[in-house]
């Protein structure tokens, strides 16, 4: 089955496929040590079978296995909607590039060349999980906000009770995805109203209802939702699923009812879809509460007027029950009508810098509003949600006064009033996808240095020869000149002068090789755990004795009982003492150094701070880049930073940075901590 939306995270389960017994098992062990719940099978049919049966939020395969090979099986995994979202790493001894394109081209997520280490293996799991959950996050939210908007209107039109349970049991069903689902509801006077959607989508009465036990539940304990799991205890008649999520319909503190899902399979009944059910409950007690409101008025004509009232009064209530789930979601969210007029704002719109207060633009023209924003464009965005009836989506930038920058995800969604034709209002969404935009960009950025990596590993050993070549030629006629066989010749300054810059440059061009030859390095690394106070304070004398900065001060914060990280502690240092050395060349009239070093819940945080030039906003996002350096020709090769971020990526951490021109820089290097319990012997 494909990843839920419940928490993806160390207990996931991951599902190995490979018919080699010895590679199953050894990868079965690296997952389960670093918290993993692994399954194990040999060939592609047992492992489809396999996912029909259990929950999976991960699989890596083989594309070398007998009969129905890798690729066949990504393609039957991506083929079929219950594992079409499913992230998959395929495991290849061939590091052949039209191999990794046809892993691609399958459907598989990422490609892992035999052997690899369990830091990279582990690392790339990590990504693709973190990257699910945020997929099934924005699913997830997405699909509340339709579910309760499309709840909402139908439920508008049922008064009577058994529209009302129709319209809900109808579109609980078709939202949460339940096998069966009802919805009852208890009138006055022992009268009842009641519907149950079956298998096949068919509404049906209330004989699938165990109707006597859910009022004796509804009169005793049904106050608060109930998840059942024993099919003595189930409301419905029907043995076939596996659990059910019961939730009471509650109006002022009197119960009207009571919805009930079902699923097959546990997994299926999460915590988005008990949510579901509890708004649905909620929307439908006080449908409920309008209908018994309505059909009282339309029995008792004589005290109509008053029912009128309480009705009215009751959709006041309902109206501000909406404006409060609207007001509750993490979104900034208004609507205009096709006067440009505001008739919707709700109070995401009136937090943070950009915030304005819903009183002061209510029915006011949307351009005399959001004045920061382009009129030309916003008009075109508008007329063309009024026109086509299509949602338009973009992506947008702000900056923040603290030179922040954030992301949004705006949409304009067209709404149709009364059922018209015609679109009457459109709602635009904005999100906050900063978190999402800052990861992919991670991603990009560690695949381009791969990419970069290859690249360089490949030329610099084609370089280096003819370099060192020239530099023997300039040295041996240096030596010639140096002994007079040239003199007399009236070109002999010209000579000396030009021989010098072929040295120089020579032994510059040797320079760059050799740190593209680092940088394009794979690091045959031996963990153990390491004491970063240590690799802090060791660091920071070297960089002391290399006296690069007049007038600068260094200062070490290393807080105590600082928790051990497994690591290369030479790799370690190298990457603090770039990051320290960077810092120095930003402070060239001297200021203060500060390297601390801190626990935050899992991990461990190093902090390299000056109060240098800082770094621009436009720069920012290229620093990590190969060869993209600030400083003069000559002084910098741009390759340290990438260096250091390649290095932390190995060791499962991260490197980020904060910047202000002027004020100064903090690169931030965060490693997972471990605990003692979790220290195993480097040799195993």
């Amino acid at each position: 089955m494909s990843a839920s939306s419940s928490t993806i995270n160390q207990n996931a389960t991951l599902l190995i496929v490979d018919d080699d017994a010895l590679t199953r098992q050894n990868l079965l062990r690296v997952f389960e040590d670093a918290g993993y719940r692994a399954l194990t099978v040999a060939d592609a049919p047992a492992a489809l079978r396999l996912l029909h049966k259990e929950h999976c939020d991960l699989v890596v395969l083989d594309l070398e296995m007998p009969g129905v090979d890798g690729f066949a099986l990504c393609r039957l995994l991506r083929a079929q909607s219950a594992t079409s979202k499913l992230p998959v790493i395929a495991f290849s001894a061939s590091d052949d590039e039209n191999r990794k394109v046809q892993a691609f081209a399958a459907g598989a997520d990422d490609y892992i060349t035999k052997p690899s280490s369990s830091g990279e293996l582990l690392s790339r799991v990590s990504t693709h999980l973190r990257a699910a959950q945020r997929e099934w996050d924005l699913l997830g939210s997405n699909r509340e906000l339709r579910f309760l908007a499309d709840l909402g209107r139908g439920l508008l039109q049922a008064l009577e009770p058994d529209q009302l349970v129709r319209q809900v049991a109808g579109a609980t069903y078709d939202g949460t995805g339940a096998v069966l689902c009802a919805a009852f509801v208890d009138l006055s006077e022992g009268a009842s109203a009641g519907c149950v959607f079956d298998r096949d989508g068919s509404a049906e009465s209330l004989s699938l209802l165990h109707v006597n036990r859910l009022k004796t539940w509804l009169a005793g304990a049904g106050t608060t939702p109930v998840l059942l799991s024993e099919p003595a205890e189930f409301f419905l008649r029907e043995n076939a699923h596996k659990v059910e999520y019961a939730a009471p319909l509650r109006f002022s503190g009197f119960t009207k009812g009571a919805l009930v899902v079902a699923f097959d399979n546990p997994q299926d009944c999460g915590e988005t879809e008990c949510r579901l059910v509890d708004a649905a409950a909620q929307q439908a007690a006080l449908a409920a509460h309008i209908s018994s409101l309505y059909l009282a008025a339309r029995d008792a004509s004589a005290t109509l007027a008053k029912e009128v009232d309480q009705r009215t009064a009751e959709a006041e209530a309902q109206r501000r029950f909406t404006d409060a789930i609207l007001d509750s979601l993490p979104l900034s969210l208004y609507a205009i009508d096709r006067n440009y007029r505001i008739s919707a704002w709700n109070r995401n719109r009136e937090l943070g810098e950009l915030g304005i207060p819903r009183d002061s633009v209510m029915g006011k023209n949307i351009y005399e509003v959001l004045t920061r924003q382009r009129r030309e464009v916003l008009e075109r965005e508008f007329s063309d949600v009024f026109e086509t009836g299509e949602i338009e989506r973009v992506e947008q930038e702000t900056l923040t006064e603290d030179n922040e920058t954030r992301h949004w995800l705006v949409s304009k969604i067209p709404m149709w009033a009364d059922g018209g034709s015609d679109v009457t209002h459109v709602i635009a969404v904005g999100e906050d996808i900063t978190a999402r935009v800052e990861a992919n960009r991670a991603v990009a950025r560690a695949e381009k240095l791969a990419a970069v990596g290859r690249l360089a590993s490949g030329v610099v050993h084609e370089i280096n020869n003819p370099l060192a070549t020239i530099s023997a030629c300039a040295e041996a006629l240096e030596s010639r000149l140096r002994e007079g066989a040239f003199a007399g010749s009236e070109a002999l300054e010209d000579l000396r002068e030009y021989l010098g810059l072929i040295r120089s440059e020579a032994f510059r061009c040797k320079s760059i090789t050799t740190g593209l030859l680092d940088f394009s390095r794979t690091r045959a690394l031996r963990h153990r755990p390491i004491d970063l106070a240590e690799v802090i304070s060791s660091a920071a004398r070297l960089v002391a004795h290399q006296q690069r900065g007049e007038a600068i001060q260094i200062q070490l914060e290393t807080a105590d009982n600082l928790a051990l990280v497994y690591g290369d502690s030479g790799q370690l240092q190298q990457a603090v003492i770039a990051l320290a050395t960077n810092a120095i060349d930003a402070m060239p009239a001297g200021g203060t150094l500060t390297i601390s070093a801190s626990n935050h819940e899992h991990e461990v945080r190093i902090e390299v701070t000056d109060t240098g030039v800082g770094i621009s906003p436009e720069n920012l996002p290229k620093i990590f880049e190969p060869f993209f350096t600030t400083k003069e020709i000559g002084h910098g090769t741009g390759l340290g930073l990438a260096v250091c971020y390649g290095i932390l990526t190995e060791h499962g951490g991260g490197l980020d940075v904060q910047s202000t021109v002027g004020a100064g820089t903090t690169f931030t290097i965060t490693l997972p901590a471990i605990n003692q319990s979790e220290i195993v012997n480097p040799e195993n």
